[in-house]
């Protein structure tokens, strides 16, 4: 049976080119930890990110069990998103930044067929095998992002303002301007198309995404 991989199937979302492109975002359902901290050194970061894999993986392993919900398909797990603000207020991608004061939303792609009754479900099941997660730290969050541009990123995550720069630059000449706010979730998104941990600093790959709106 194929696997449905959200990154090959949705190239438009998930496979940007190094120039700027526009994209439309539709509603998107998300399991998400939100919290602060460096995330490079953040045990809270960390826990996260141990938060979400956990759920993802056991929603995917669930047909193994016999416990899969209606509607199930092979799918393979899509990658690590986050979004990201400062202390401050927003973060543009370009400003320095203390990342000890980073505040992050950690997320991954649920599949269509997880509702918001069976993600409880799946918490509860969590929480039974790997009592050491605060798995109540979890939210099944619907994100529609709308109107943004978009950019694929090479190299380390502290170069990425080279990328905004040209994102900018880009929006500037077509009439558009940033929408970054913190009212409506609509901040400095990165998705991690790369594992750090086994892939070289000048190989990683990053989606940078912005929201934007027409200029007044």
């Amino acid at each position: 049976m194929n696997k449905l991989d959200y990154k090959k199937e949705y190239k438009d979302l998930y496979m940007p080119k190094t120039k700027p492109v526009f994209i439309d975002v539709p509603p998107i359902h998300y399991v998400m930890v939100e919290g602060k901290g460096d995330p490079n050194t953040s045990l809270e970061y960390k826990e996260a990110i141990g938060i979400l894999y956990a759920i993802s993986y056991t929603i995917k392993m669930s047909k193994m069990s016999g416990n899969q919900p209606d509607g199930y398909f092979e799918y393979v797990v899509p990658p690590l998103e986050g979004l990201w603000f400062g202390d401050e207020g927003y973060f543009d991608g370009q400003r320095i930044v203390d990342k000890n004061m980073f505040h992050w939303y950690s997320m991954i792609r649920l599949p269509e067929f997880v509702t918001e009754e069976y993600f409880e479900q799946v918490k509860a099941e969590v929480q039974k095998k790997k009592p050491e997660l605060n798995v109540g730290l979890a939210q099944y969050l619907t994100y529609h992002e709308g109107l943004c541009v978009q950019i694929m990123h090479k190299g380390s995550y502290d170069e990425e303002v080279t990328s905004v720069q040209k994102m900018n630059e880009f929006i500037e000449e077509q009439g558009y301007v940033n929408d970054l706010k913190e009212d409506s979730l609509r901040y400095h998104h990165e998705i991690y198309l790369s594992d750090p941990r086994k892939t070289k600093v000048e190989n990683l790959k990053t989606v940078i995404r912005h929201p934007i709106k027409k200029k007044s």
